[in-house]
């Protein structure tokens, strides 16, 4: 059984363009599922949030209308309560990669708020890049992936392909316009090779061990790919 470090976002707000605050956390759809599957394959699943906070859920993620259906949100929203690691999280400047086999960071836009300008999170990022430990990172995820920034001042993940959140697909959810920044733009102005596909489908890249998905609807084969880089 290995260790499978979950980062997740400590933000619960999301400050736009305006300067107002939209409610935000993490999707909730995009930590269950890959926690189901790591969990499924026998391993151990720690939660880390930048100064050990509870992470908050977004509540949006728990929506009928997010989940197909009432019924799913119910089983979500079940399932959310029941992971007893999301209210145990270690502080994020204490985590020592040398205890994990893996690390996972799910998404809602939270990220946009904490994560895209941690340190701390970026130099772990770097760290995993560089240990060819498989790092897995879904939807608006990838904003964390900004922070990781080596010591001459580039981006670790530059020139990797990746799929994130799409500018189309911010837009379709109705808050590209209300927006500081895009999550697409961003990253190729880093250097990220972004390659989006149709909105809302599964899309998941591999290269190398780093393991990206566009969207909630990734979050499964995301998790997939994960634990066939893990063996």
């Amino acid at each position: 059984m290995s260790k499978i470090l979950f980062v997740l976002t400590g933000a619960d707000l999301w400050t736009l363009a305006d300067g107002t605050q939209h409610p935000t956390g993490y999707w909730a759809e995009e930590v269950v599922v890959p926690y189901r599957a790591v969990k499924a394959a026998g391993h151990q699943v720690v939660v880390a949030t930048p100064g050990g906070v509870v992470p908050p859920v977004d509540r949006a993620s728990l929506a009928a209308e997010a989940n197909g259906g009432q019924d799913k949100a119910d089983e979500i929203a079940r399932a959310v309560a029941e992971i007893a690691e999301l209210r145990e999280p270690v502080k994020l400047a204490e985590v020592d990669l040398g205890d994990f086999a893996a690390v996972f960071y799910p998404g809602g836009h939270g990220p946009m708020e904490d994560l895209a300008v941690d340190a701390e999170s970026g130099r772990l990022l770097v760290a995993t890049l560089d240990s060819g430990k498989p790092l897995a990172v879904v939807c608006h995820g990838p904003a964390a992936l900004l922070a990781a920034v080596r010591a001459d001042g580039s981006n670790a993940f530059a020139g990797y392909r990746a799929a994130a959140f799409t500018n189309e697909e911010e837009t379709q959810g109705g808050l590209a316009g209300q927006a500081k920044w895009l999550l697409q733009d961003r990253l190729a102005a880093a250097g990220v090779d972004v390659r989006p596909a149709e909105p809302w489908a599964p899309h998941v890249i591999v290269d190398r061990n780093l393991i990206t998905g566009q969207n909630p609807a990734s979050s499964a084969p995301v998790a997939e790919e994960l634990l066939k880089l893990l063996g």
